[in-house]
């Protein structure tokens, strides 16, 4: 078992959606840290998907460990969200 701390942000995706899949390929490219939850495996995270998104299951949605959150965010802006959560330096 790991003792790293839980990233700072968690990408609520499917395996079929362009969006997702550009998002995480982007955030791997700059070795940026993330959960990755299956929406469509998990019907927790595809109902808490919902509930921010005016009942849509919208994917990627981006959760942040402050509680924030949004939806189909440029991976850059989610770079830029984990360093301010993490005390870090953007990764670009």
């Amino acid at each position: 078992m790991s003792d790293a701390p839980a990233p700072a942000v968690t990408l609520y995706t499917t395996t079929w959606c362009p969006f997702c899949t550009r998002l995480v390929e982007n955030l791997d490219r700059t070795g940026t840290p993330y959960t990755r939850i299956d929406v469509e495996e998990d019907a927790d995270a595809a109902a808490w998907v919902e509930s921010v998104n005016d009942g849509n299951r919208v994917v990627p949605t981006v959760k942040y460990a402050d509680g924030s959150y949004s939806t189909n965010p440029p991976a850059g802006q989610v770079r830029r969200r984990v360093a301010e959560l993490t005390g870090t330096s953007p990764q670009v």
